[in-house]
Order: C-alpha cells, then structure tokens, then sequence
C-alpha cells in the first residue's frame, strides 16, 4: 500500500511538472502580429464588372475585386501558383495590391494571399463548395493613409451569394 502510494504520488509530481512546462513553452511563443493600434474592419468584395477596376497599379493583374465597406477600392490579383488535387481541393498563392479608400483618404497597399477552396470541378474551377483565403499585408508597401500601416484581411467565400465578405486589421 505504502509503495503504491508512492508511484502514485510520483506520477502526479511527473504530470504537474509536464502541465508547468508546457504552460510556460505556450506563454514562451509570440503571438499573432496585430498592429499596437489596430483596427477591426470589414466588408464585401465582387468581382469587378469590365471597366469597373482601371488603375495602373492593377495592369497585368490576373482579376480584380470590388472592395466595399471599411475599404472602398479595389483589389488586384497577380496568381503566382495554382495547383488542384483529385480529391477538388484547390490551393493558390499570390500577390495583391489595393487601391482606394479608408476613413475618406487615398492609399495603397499591398498583400501576399493564400487561398483554398473545394470545387466541384477543380480543373475547371466550378461548383466552388467553399473557399476562404488569408491576406497578410506586406510590410513597408503602404502609401497615403495606409503609410506604416500592418495587418491582415481574411475572406471567406459566400457561395451562395457570390461574394468575399472580409474581416481583419490595420493599424499601425
């Protein structure tokens, strides 16, 4: 009995001692990169109809979306790889530049993205199931009101509807 306590009382040190140092590795990590000053924003982005979406900085852009809500603008898409399983998922990454608004004043900047998506005909790219996407801003690309400015849009694909509501953070 006395050396079953033992063990026991031992294997609870074990597990207390595992608990603490997992606890202080956890607190030990850096956390996500949110500006000091940030600020949520959102909205919706479309596909740019013909002629909606026409400044320079989109020339050779591979489409453009329509930002509306805290960004008025738009967005150009440049899709630097593309690749699709058998199974219909779909990956994709690339660079993007916004042009536009934010609170009332003119800036641009710039983003890399990672986008995946299930289709129903990946090759193709029909019967999108679902689709979301992550937008990390580059650093040191902003300019007007964006000038400094840190943060990261993520899009989650409204099938139904055919829009890209947006949420995030700017700031600097």
């Amino acid at each position: 009995m006395r050396r079953h306590m033992s063990v026991t009382t031992m294997t609870i040190s074990v597990l207390i001692a595992l608990v603490v140092v997992a606890s202080m590795t956890l607190a030990a990590r850096p956390s996500p990169v949110i500006p000091q000053s940030s600020n949520q924003i959102s909205g919706i982005g479309f596909f740019a109809e013909p002629g909606e979406c026409t400044d320079s900085e989109g020339q050779g852009a591979d489409f453009s979306l329509r930002m509306t809500g805290d960004l008025q603008g738009c967005l150009y898409v440049f899709v630097q790889s593309a690749d699709c399983s058998p199974s219909g998922t779909y990956k994709e990454r690339g660079a993007e530049i916004f042009v536009g608004q934010y609170n009332a004043e003119f800036g641009t900047f710039a983003t890399t993205y990672q986008f995946s998506a299930k289709y129903e005909d990946c090759s193709n790219l029909i019967g999108e199931i679902f689709g979301r996407c992550e937008h990390p801003l580059t650093r040191d690309t902003g300019t007007g009101v964006f000038d400094g400015f840190t943060g990261r849009l993520d899009f989650t694909d409204d099938v139904q509807a055919g829009n890209f509501p947006y949420r995030g953070h700017l700031g600097k």
